[in-house]
């Protein structure tokens, strides 16, 4: 018997009747022959880990641009924290962890560099938007090994593009990433603000650390928790109505008091600049973008949209360093 058979019988068996099973998987855009060993969700999953966009998470910025130390999260730390929560609430849930966990490792892809400031200057520069999620699915869909993409599952391609507040992924799965995102961004966050003086624990206001806890590691636990006892034998993921209301009074304390504050964000309209510079430029210049960028545009894909997929696939080192090379005068040899 094949392995994979075994493992998708395994499923069928254990999984709760709410999960998403291997072998009841939509399909892939392209037709290709199943793995013998890997479930379809478990392949998803390696390929996203082995692709060079989920390498260039470790040079994107997560929320403090060059911050002065080694702890601070970046965009690949935030991905794996994610994975981490996301994968914990699925076991508990007997959901499919494969599924939660590709969703997770692929869900930010398609961020820019600079985080949601090199995101904003996409958007407001580019006449056809930009939007992270939406760019990452673009992302496994079309840029990822030279223009092949890598040709994911339906379920794990829906659950990367609604994993905002704004998304409703169809998965069960799907919805477990979508809340872990947003958990571990307060979490870890909240630490880095703490870490970096802007915040105080005795600064989050006490109707809040009433509900949730008082430090960073106990919200983390008491969010996990109460999705899972919320959620146990449900053909839904929820959160209790205290614990949703705390989580959005403490989302908009950190909107007010870190993603805002003039010393966590004093570098954003510099980054933007940088990015709108460096898109106008390419705009302006589209002879000079590599090969695998000009294919795409004689394929049929607008000027502006593939000059967004390069500045936007580019990690803050690489931003700063194109820039240099373009703009800063050099050193005269004779």
């Amino acid at each position: 018997m094949l392995i994979r058979k075994s493992l998708e019988k395994w499923e069928e068996q254990y999984l709760s009747p709410y999960a998403t099973k291997s072998s009841e998987s939509k399909g892939r855009i392209k037709y290709e022959e199943e793995c013998d060993i890997r479930p379809c969700f478990q392949r998803d999953r390696d390929r996203i880990l082995h692709c060079k966009s989920f390498r260039r998470l470790k040079d994107k910025t997560q929320v403090f641009l060059s911050p002065e130390g080694d702890h601070y999260r970046t965009r690949l730390t935030h991905t794996l924290e994610v994975s981490q929560t996301s994968r914990t609430i699925a076991k508990a849930l007997r959901l499919n962890e494969d599924l939660v966990e590709a969703i997770a490792l692929g869900h930010d892809l398609g961020h820019t560099p600079f985080g949601h400031a090199g995101e904003r200057a996409l958007d407001r520069v580019c006449p056809l938007g930009f939007e992270h999620a939406e760019q990452s699915v673009r992302t496994v869909d079309f840029l990822e090994k030279d223009g092949q993409g890598l040709n994911l599952t339906y379920e794990v391609r829906d659950g990367i593009l609604n994993h905002q507040t704004k998304g409703m992924p169809e998965t069960l799965e799907g919805k477990v990433v979508r809340f872990s995102d947003k958990i571990a961004y307060i979490h870890h966050d909240m630490d880095d603000a703490i870490r970096a003086g802007i915040l105080k624990e005795a600064d989050v206001p006490k109707e809040i650390s009433d509900v949730i806890g008082s430090t960073c590691g106990e919200r983390l636990d008491h969010f996990i928790h109460d999705i899972v006892m919320t959620s146990l034998d449900s053909d839904d993921i929820k959160m209790s109505e205290p614990v949703e209301k705390a989580m959005k009074e403490i989302r908009a304390f950190m909107f007010e008091n870190v993603y805002k504050n003039p010393k966590a964000k004093s570098e954003e309209g510099r980054a933007e600049a940088l990015i709108e510079t460096l898109y106008n430029y390419y705009m302006a210049n589209f002879d000079v973008l590599p090969l695998e960028y000009k294919k795409l545009y004689e394929s049929g894909d607008p000027m502006e949209r593939v000059v967004c997929d390069y500045v936007g696939a580019m990690t803050d080192r690489y931003a700063i360093s194109v820039y240099e090379e373009i703009f800063i005068p050099k050193t005269w040899h004779y």
